[in-house]
């Protein structure tokens, strides 16, 4: 007899068309979505981060969006405390959870389960931050290379938050962030999940991804970002250096004309997704299937539910 599904995934990467379909996944089988996304936790942030709009919102429930300000810390692991907490809401409504996203470390983080990171000793929080004051965000991750290859090969060179998060565990620990995710110290949160993966031609993703871009400029992305900045959240925030937000910074501090600016977001938003794609591929437990395929993608949903008890 199969285990009981305890929730299901709708993952891919950015601009693939997880909304829509997980709208009407949602709603057929009365299920409530959990956002899989480590951007749309942040409140005020809405253009660059694709949040369903409040009318889609309206139509079904969603968990784990607008629930932090732009300058809180927000991680792996307040999201597994978080999304266990939704799962146990939405279950306690009858109905089953729907997480929908691109951000693979939380999918792992629930699946898998975290470790207890140590305590880091200020010094060496300190030491990492003036050398990247003095050496520049490249020096940190030449050195996270050298010592956590996997780990470097998963973050973006200029995501000096986590760059800098990585070598902080390695050097109060000993042991890279990579061997520490190996080595799972607590329970996963969920047992057994229906992972539906969507994918499409890389050619026709990527003119997805610059529609996108052009849409979220054209929806007033550059007056969001002045709106935060003027609010207080400075660009050096983890939140404030993703992508979308960290390249209207540099516009409108005069760092990159226009032109620029929006040639550096449609090309780092496609490299995301193909880091997301590479991420996700390489878990063996996901179906994947086109966009497109929303009946089979029901029928697969239908049968997978209806055959576990």
């Amino acid at each position: 007899m199969n285990e009981k599904v305890s929730a299901i995934a709708l993952i891919g990467p950015t601009a693939i068309g997880k909304t829509n379909l997980s709208l009407a996944i949602a709603e057929h089988f009365s299920a409530e979505i959990i956002s899989l996304d480590s951007m749309q936790v942040y409140r005020y942030m809405d253009i660059g981060t694709a949040k369903a709009t409040v009318a889609e919102r309206a139509r079904v429930p969603h968990h784990l969006i607008d629930i932090v300000n732009p300058d809180e810390n927000y991680h792996a692991g307040r999201y597994v405390d978080d999304c266990s907490a939704a799962c146990k809401v939405i279950e306690g409504h009858g109905k089953i959870p729907l997480l929908v996203g691109g951000t693979g470390l939380y999918l792992k983080a629930l699946q898998d389960g975290l470790f207890e990171a140590e305590q880091i000793p200020g010094q060496i929080r300190d030491d990492l931050t003036q050398k990247r004051k003095e050496k520049g965000n490249a020096a940190l991750f030449k050195e996270l290379k050298e010592i956590d290859p996997p780990t470097a090969m998963r973050i973006h060179p200029n995501d000096a938050y986590r760059i800098q998060r990585a070598l902080e565990i390695f050097h109060a620990t000993g042991i890279p962030w990579s061997q520490h995710l190996e080595k799972q110290k607590h329970a996963p949160l969920l047992q057994n999940v229906l992972k539906i993966g969507l994918t499409c031609d890389r050619e026709v993703l990527y003119q997805r991804i610059n529609q996108r871009v052009e849409e979220m400029i054209g929806q007033g992305l550059v007056d969001e970002v002045r709106m935060l900045l003027e609010m207080g959240y400075h660009g050096e925030l983890k939140s404030m250096q993703s992508i979308g937000y960290r390249h209207m910074v540099n516009f409108i501090e005069g760092n990159w004309n226009w032109e620029d600016c929006v040639a550096l977001l449609a090309r780092d938003t496609r490299h995301y997704a193909k880091r997301q794609l590479t991420w996700f591929r390489a878990d063996q437990g996901i179906t994947w299937l086109h966009p497109s395929q929303q009946r089979e993608i029901i029928a697969l949903i239908d049968k997978t539910l209806h055959k576990t008890t």
